[in-house]
């Protein structure tokens, strides 16, 4: 009986360290198969040859309609519709494109506004040769060079955006993930954050509106985009870091956009997702470290304090 007590130990450390880093990640492999990141660099796409002017993006982003559809609030351009009505309109409430120059790449954008469809890798669900249109109109341009006239408008998105390092993971979030999936556990809705009401009617009048807009919605995808509070629980990292970069990777024919974020915007979607899911995760950190310090001079004591009481024995 003298050593069992070390070896016990031993094994049960031993089986805990496998169980959580074996085990488990292989799990996570089998059920999700793996897939190469594109490292966010959209090569299936064409680069931007053209150096932009500010300026005249501005001036084309309003004329060429974009404003008819978005909203531009650091600018003072409102949106045209309630999310509800758009939804209705467009299957979808367009996104506030303010700090879009900085949460997604200028090739997507670039391609975005000349093609969605392609950009967003949604041509199979949008077959302009049956008629079946992005509710994005594509542009076409203004009369002169397109190539120019487009880099000009990503330029005027890069210019009236944050620096990507201010882009916080909740922006990051809601602008490129918010319109389609509900995060429960943030109170974060597609129209929105519920506020808190003082009088029952009017959060029942704000939770009809969500449900016009995911009858709209589910029209338009086939199926209610997943509310995404615990998926970072039941999910991988690497298997949303890819599902974001290119659900078709993942779910061939799937209705879910390419969202063509950044890599910095993509892992800032994951630490919203990351915090939403566990909001105790710091904090758990944190204390974990304090616990197995405290577990390591606790056993330290422990033992010296056996072989006193059982010295006699042994």
């Amino acid at each position: 009986m003298k050593n069992k007590e070390p070896i016990i130990l031993i094994v049960v450390i031993f089986f805990s360290l496998v169980t959580y880093y074996l085990v488990e990640p292989f799990a996570h492999g089998v059920m999700h198969k793996h897939v190469e990141s594109e490292n966010f660099e959209y090569k299936d796409l064409p680069a931007l040859t053209k150096s932009g002017n500010v300026a005249n993006g501005q001036e084309l982003i309003v004329n060429a309609g974009c404003v008819g559809c978005h909203s531009i609030e650091k600018a003072g351009m409102p949106a045209p519709m309630d999310p509800v009505m758009a939804a209705q309109s467009y299957g979808v409430n367009p996104p506030d494109i303010s700090e879009a120059g900085a949460i997604y790449d200028a090739r997507f954008l670039a391609e975005l506004i000349k093609n969605p469809a392609h950009a967003l890798k949604v041509e199979h669900k949008f077959d302009e040769s049956k008629g079946q249109m992005h509710p994005m109109v594509p542009f076409y341009g203004m009369g002169g060079d397109i190539d120019q006239e487009v880099a000009d408008m990503v330029a005027y998105l890069q210019d009236l955006a944050v620096s990507p390092s201010e882009v916080t993971p909740k922006m990051a979030f809601e602008n490129a993930c918010g319109r389609c999936h509900a995060v429960g556990y943030e109170n974060w809705t597609q129209i929105g954050t519920k506020p808190e009401f003082k009088h029952e009617k009017d959060a029942l009048a704000f939770d009809i509106k969500v449900l016009e807009y995911e009858e709209s919605l589910t029209k338009y995808m086939g199926k209610l985009p997943p509310d995404l509070s615990m998926y970072t629980r039941s999910r991988s990292e690497d298997f949303l870091r890819t599902f974001i970069e290119n659900p078709q990777n993942h779910l061939a024919g799937t209705a879910m956009p390419r969202v063509g974020v950044t890599a910095d915007a993509a892992e800032k979607v994951l630490e919203y997702m990351k915090d939403s899911g566990d909001t105790k995760r710091h904090e758990r950190e944190s204390i974990g470290k304090n616990v197995m310090i405290y577990l390591v001079i606790f056993a330290f004591f422990a033992f010296l304090w056996k072989k006193q009481v059982w010295r006699d024995l042994h």
